[in-house]
C-alpha cells in the first residue's frame, strides 16, 4: 500500500530555485538499486521528492520482469534530472547526456534540458575526474544544458566548475555508496563561502556519502541548498521508512541552519540567569 506523505508548511521553511525551477523539497532521490518497482515508488512519495535522478546509461526501461520505470514514475509529479553514472570521459558523459535529453524531450518532461554531470577518474574510488568534468560542463553549456555537476569537496575545483557555467555544483560528502556521511565539513563549509561569495543564492548540492537521515541533516546544517542521495533509502532494511526520515531530517537541517546556532563554547554556561538567585546564609 502506498503511503502518502503531503508537502509541509512548517515556518522557516522556503522553496529552492534550481536553474530557473522552483521546488518545495531539497531532497533529491535516486530511482536505482530498489528490491521492487513498488518500492522504489513508494519511497519517492514517503520522501516528498520533487527532483529524482535517473541512471541514463546503467538505468534499463524494463526489468527481468518486464515492468517498465516510467510506469512506477508520476511524469507531471517529478522532474526527472538525467545522471551520466558509470561515464569516465568527458565525451561519453556528453554523450550520455544528449540521449537522457532525447529520451525525456519524447516524454515532455520538464527535465529535458538538465544533467547531473559524473565524470569518473577510476571505478575503485568513483572520485570525479576534475580535468573531465571542466570539459564536459563547458561543452553541455553551450550546448544548451543545464548542468548539476558533481564534484569532490575541493573548494578550488568546485569554484572552477561553477566559472565553467555550471548550474549547481555539488560536492561529495563521501564516495559514492559508502554510506560515511559527510567526512570534511571544513572543505564543504569552504565549497559554499567561495560558491555563494557574490552570488549567494546559487545553488550547492550535497550529494554522495550519505548514510542515515543524521547525514542529511549535518549536510543541511552547514548550509547546503539540498541534498541528493539514493543508496541509503534504497539498500535500508525499510526504504519507505528511511525515505520518510530522510525528508524529516532535511527539512530539520535547513531549519536549524535559518535559525542560526548558538556558538561553541570552552566551558559551560547556566542555562538559567544567576541574578536573583535565592541565597542561603548559614545561621539565619
Amino acid at each position: 500500500m502506498s503511503t502518502t506523505i503531503q508537502s509541509t508548511t512548517e515556518p522557516g521553511l522556503s522553496s529552492l530555485t534550481v536553474a530557473g525551477r522552483t521546488f518545495n523539497s531539497r531532497l533529491f532521490v535516486g530511482t536505482g538499486k530498489y528490491p521492487t518497482m513498488e518500492c522504489m515508488a513508494e519511497s519517492l512519495d514517503a520522501s516528498d521528492a520533487e527532483v529524482i535522478t535517473v541512471a541514463v546509461r546503467r538505468e534499463r526501461l524494463f526489468n527481468d520482469d518486464g515492468k517498465s520505470l516510467l510506469e512506477y514514475i508520476d511524469l507531471d509529479r517529478y522532474t526527472i534530472l538525467p545522471n551520466t553514472a558509470g561515464c569516465f570521459s568527458a565525451e561519453d558523459a556528453i554523450r550520455v547526456s544528449r540521449l537522457g535529453r532525447d529520451l525525456l524531450e519524447q516524454l515532455d518532461n520538464p527535465g529535458a534540458n538538465w544533467v547531473k554531470l559524473e565524470v569518473l577518474g577510476d571505478k575503485k574510488t568513483l572520485l570525479p575526474d576534475p580535468v573531465g568534468t571542466i570539459e564536459a560542463v563547458k561543452e553541455l553549456t553551450a550546448d544548451g544544458f543545464q548542468v548539476l555537476c558533481y564534484s569532490s569537496d575541493d573548494p578550488i575545483t568546485a569554484l572552477r566548475i561553477k566559472e565553467a557555467g555550471a548550474a549547481a555544483v555539488m560536492p561529495a560528502g563521501s564516495p559514492i555508496g559508502s554510506g560515511q556521511g559527510v567526512l570534511n565539513q571544513n572543505n564543504l563549509v569552504l565549497c559554499l563561502e567561495l560558491l555563494k561569495e557574490n552570488d549567494p543564492d546559487y545553488p550547492v548540492v550535497i550529494d554522495a556519502g550519505v548514510g542515515s537521515a543524521s547525514d542529511v541533516a549535518v549536510a543541511m546544517e552547514l548550509g547546503a541548498d539540498a541534498v541528493l542521495l539514493n543508496t541509503a533509502i534504497a539498500h535500508a532494511k525499510n526504504p519507505v521508512m528511511m525515505a520518510h526520515a530522510m525528508r524529516k531530517a532535511c527539512e530539520a537541517g535547513h531549519q536549524s541552519y535559518l535559525a542560526g546556532r548558538i556558538p561553541k563554547k570552552r566551558y559551560a554556561t547556566a542555562s538559567s540567569p544567576m541574578e536573583g538567585a535565592i541565597s542561603y546564609i548559614p545561621g539565619e
